[in-house]
């Protein structure tokens, strides 16, 4: 009964016409997505997805088609495929993680704040709004803010040009980074000393004696905090894997004589209120894996897959050799769990996700800034 429940979630409403409504950023008004009916003539393969348009065989909607093979990524609208996200989510059970020791780091970091001259926020820039804490702002006050894009080497030239002149329109300092190759991290270095210049300055008129640049270092979990760190100092100070959870306490690490960083444990709400922000930080892995079922994960993964024009249902038939010529997500999944592991769907969705993650589709990011 809960599979058949699962799958009828997912199936396509019996009213092609039927609104869907999503509401993922408080600016924005509920989006109303109406699935397009399909053509008489044979159709190119589709994969159907729930409260969206019907999709050509490269993922773009069969209304912009027309005089036109590939849709422009800039073209492309977000918004809409937000609000299907957002749809899709509220079908599973909601993802949440707040292991025992965040309660504590979040503590601990607040008091820890108020000795910081700069805060350097990590984000995972695939997904940099779903990584933005909703209470950042308000522990952060007037304090200065760096906003470090990680893994850039996972997005497109295009995705990082949006990022970067979104920022530079709020006035917003940004890097972008890669934490495992330590690209960007000079410039990071650099830019924190600049912006808390005049702390020593404030110091000497004080008849005080300078001191190092306090930097605090923090953002969710598997953003690659610690690893930034550890290239910064150019070798492995503080613990780093590619999983959620691994840094548990805090911790000031000396950077030659005039920086100090603070290493942090992620931090992530005690509840995730927007459950479409929830399932791309599954998606991403930057969220305990027992906090979300895999299958259902995988299987909204390949319906936001179907619909980025840089990916499209082509790639994803390509890379599978499976016809999924009106097929769902969840049974696609299914599908190739048929084929290559003996009917476990299990691990054919953890498939699906490790090559998402290892850019086995291209690498794209799953968001791209609000206009």
């Amino acid at each position: 009964m809960m599979m058949a429940a699962q799958l009828h979630a997912f199936s396509l409403s019996s009213n092609p016409s039927a609104p869907v409504a999503g509401n993922l950023i408080k600016s924005r008004s509920a989006a109303h997505i109406q699935s397009a009916t399909l053509p008489t003539s044979r159709p190119s393969p589709i994969i159907q997805i729930v409260g969206g348009k019907s999709l050509g065989s490269n993922g773009t909607d069969r209304s912009k088609l027309s005089g036109t093979l590939d849709l422009d990524s800039n073209e492309f609208d977000w918004v809409e495929l937000d609000a299907n996200i957002y749809h899709w989510a509220k079908a599973l059970r909601p993802v949440q993680w707040y292991p025992g020791h965040i309660a504590k780091t979040e503590k601990e970091l607040k008091d820890q704040l108020k000795l910081m001259d700069v805060v350097i926020e990590v984000r995972d820039a695939r997904i940099p709004m779903a990584t933005s804490h909703p209470q950042m702002d308000s522990w952060l006050g007037n304090r200065k803010r760096i906003i470090v894009l990680n893994r850039e080497d996972m997005i497109s030239t295009d995705d990082r040009n949006a990022w970067a002149n979104y920022y530079a329109r709020q006035g917003t300092k940004v890097v972008f980074s890669n934490g495992k190759l330590g690209m960007g991290t000079m410039k990071l270095t650099r830019l924190a000393k600049t912006l808390a210049g005049d702390v020593n300055i404030k110091r000497k008129a004080k008849e005080l004696l300078p001191r190092p640049v306090r930097a605090g270092i923090v953002g969710y979990p598997n953003v690659g905090k610690s690893s930034l760190i550890n290239r910064l100092l150019k070798r492995r100070m503080c613990p780093a894997a590619p999983r959620p959870g691994v840094t548990r306490e805090l911790q000031w690490v000396r950077f030659g004589k005039d920086l100090e960083l603070l290493d942090s444990p992620g931090i992530i709400p005690m509840r995730i209120d927007d459950q479409s922000a929830a399932v791309k930080l599954a998606i991403c892995d930057d969220i305990g894996e027992r906090s979300y079922d895999v299958s259902e994960v995988a299987a909204i993964l390949v319906q936001i897959l179907a619909r980025l024009p840089a990916v499209g249902y082509k790639a994803i038939q390509d890379r599978y050799k499976i016809e999924a010529d009106g097929c769902v997500g969840k049974t696609f999944v299914h599908k190739l769990g048929l084929q290559l592991f003996n009917g476990d769907a299990h691990q054919a969705a953890f498939r699906i996700l490790s090559d998402f993650r290892k850019g086995k589709f291209g690498w794209v990011a799953l968001e791209r800034p609000p206009k």
